[in-house]
């Protein structure tokens, strides 16, 4: 007991090294850093306002709004908003989620390695992962938090599937699905790539321990992981036909040489940039504990289970590699779900991990309490030099919160997430609703995605709404209810009739959305019957 306290203080404690410079004053600079942090704040200002899962962001696209959180991953902002609450400012948010999923994930990687290599394998994975270099890619200079929550997850993921399967322990069911489903609002672009691994993974566990009457139980959990995060990635795909500018990037420009894999690099820049550009490299420790994995197929000639599974990851790796190379262009043009990825090097966040995984074979070996400690130094020297900031931005959150080129804009590169129908305007909106005609407004309340006045018209009179036209606005007056529709500027119009009464102009959920709900809710429901059973068993 004493020694695996002492284990999970020091997986705590050097998970922690590697994101000890965020706790620095200010903010480091990163490519979407910033843009997170105004993300937090009108997800944040959404929420305060009643709307428990918040799908527009009112005050982006000239004040006109984008159905930006329809679309994008709501984990992180989730827990800014709590961190918020709690005291801190979207900018301190911003960090301690990247510090919280750092060393959350570092535990997760823990328990799933040390249930095949043993506590001191288990710690030489942690560490593995903690110090990574695209790890601190995605931290010091992407700032890709939804990456780093999802580089968290996969490990749980596979920590439960593994304790079901090798430990005939059907109580860590109702975990894989709450997994699932966290690993999807983490990001939803590598879940399809870690759903896809985690689910061979099942498979591959079952066949090797001979446990095929749990593929059943599994597959129903993932089932339930999909319909737990339903609310999230259903309405985002069918409604993405709404939107434009999801695909602006072309994956034939940013594959990797080999050479830019295996030679140690760091940059700050954009991937395709010549000179200081990101940093693509699996790390030197990473390729290291690959060729020893590679070797011990030959050492283990007896131990057939380790050998698969050796075999299992490094064909994994293998295949990662090949995909992300410049030879692979057929592949991906071949299964046009690949093109999802958008960038061919964004499979390092597997391959990290893989690699992690493998470095836990040392706990295994004879002289293996000298080796870990060479390895774990080894790996944190290496890598330490990646985690210094060239400098801060001693700014606070109104700095971007003002800032016409934050605020204004579609807090995303290519003019994403603007709905269909709407043409770019160049003065704000600082006015949520006019009438056409003669008469008068009282009594306004404008939240962020409800509208409420009084109208007294003597005519009727057209209502213009100087709102992105997206579906689900509608508006109520005299007990009837409208749906909205695009006006040839893709704001709304409404011809109001005569009369004095009150109206609500209001963002509604859209058939698919409250389908979605429902689904997430059963799935609430299945899960948990799930965990009833096997709690007994």
């Amino acid at each position: 007991m004493v020694k695996t306290i002492l284990i999970i203080f020091s997986v705590l404690v050097l998970s922690s090294i590697g994101v000890w410079p965020l706790f620095h004053p200010g903010l480091h600079p990163t490519h979407d850093g910033e843009y997170h942090v105004v993300r937090f704040y009108e997800f944040d200002t959404v929420l305060r306002s009643g709307v428990l899962y918040p799908r527009w962001a009112p005050d982006f696209n000239m004040g006109y709004g984008i159905p930006l959180f329809n679309f994008v991953y709501p984990l992180p902002n989730y827990v800014a908003s709590l961190l918020h609450f709690l005291g801190l400012s979207f900018i301190d948010a911003f960090k301690a989620n990247l510090v919280i999923a750092t060393v959350f994930g570092a535990v997760c990687m823990y328990l799933w390695s040390k249930d095949f290599w043993g506590k001191l394998g288990g710690l030489v994975s942690s560490v593995f992962y903690s110090f990574a270099p695209y790890r601190f890619v995605d931290i010091y200079i992407r700032g890709s938090v939804g990456e780093v929550w999802s580089l968290a997850f996969l490990p749980f993921v596979l920590w439960a599937v593994t304790n079901v399967i090798r430990k005939n322990d059907l109580r860590f069911l109702p975990l894989v699905s709450i997994a699932i489903a966290f690993l999807v609002f983490s990001h939803n672009i590598l879940a399809l790539l870690f759903f896809g691994f985690a689910f061979m993974y099942m498979l591959f566990l079952c066949h090797i321990y001979k446990k095929y009457q749990y593929i059943n139980h599994l597959i129903l959990s993932f089932v339930f992981g999909l319909g737990l995060s339903a609310v999230f990635w259903l309405p985002a795909l069918v409604e993405k036909q709404y939107v434009r500018g999801l695909e602006v990037f072309t994956v034939d420009r940013h594959f990797v040489e080999l050479y830019q894999l295996l030679i140690p690099s760091w940059g700050s820049g954009f991937s395709g940039e010549i000179g200081q550009g990101l940093s693509f490299q699996i790390g030197v420790l990473n390729i290291f504990v690959v060729i020893l994995s590679l070797s011990m197929l030959f050492v283990w000639r007896k131990q057939k289970t380790k050998r698969k599974l050796l075999v299992f990851f490094l064909l994994s790796f293998f295949v990662l590699v090949f995909l992300m190379l410049p030879v692979s262009r057929n592949v991906w043009e071949f299964i046009p779900l690949m093109t999802y990825f958008q960038f061919p090097w964004r499979l390092l966040s597997l391959v990290i991990l893989i690699c992690s995984f493998l470095a836990g074979i040392i706990g295994k070996f004879k002289y293996r309490y000298v080796l870990a400690t060479c390895v774990v130094f080894g790996s944190i020297l290496v890598t330490h030099s990646y985690t210094q900031p060239a400098y801060y931005h001693y700014r606070d959150d109104n700095h971007y919160l003002s800032r016409s080129n934050f605020i204004h804009g579609t807090n995303s590169p290519g003019d994403v997430f603007n709905t269909i129908w709407f043409q770019q305007k160049k003065i704000p909106s600082y006015e949520k609703f006019t009438l056409q005609n003669q008469g008068t407004l009282k009594n306004v309340i404008i939240e962020p995605t409800r509208y409420q006045a009084t109208v007294d018209l003597k005519d009727a009179s057209t209502f213009l709404i100087h709102t992105a036209f997206f579906p689900g606005w509608r508006i109520e007056y005299l007990g009837k209810n409208f749906k909205l529709h695009p006006n040839d500027m893709g704001t709304m119009t409404h011809t109001l009739p005569q009369g004095t009464y009150s109206f609500e102009v209001y963002f509604a959920d859209t058939m698919i959305r409250h389908i979605s709900v429902v689904v997430s809710m059963a799935s609430v429901f299945g899960t948990f019957v799930i965990w009833f059973k096997t709690r007994k068993i």
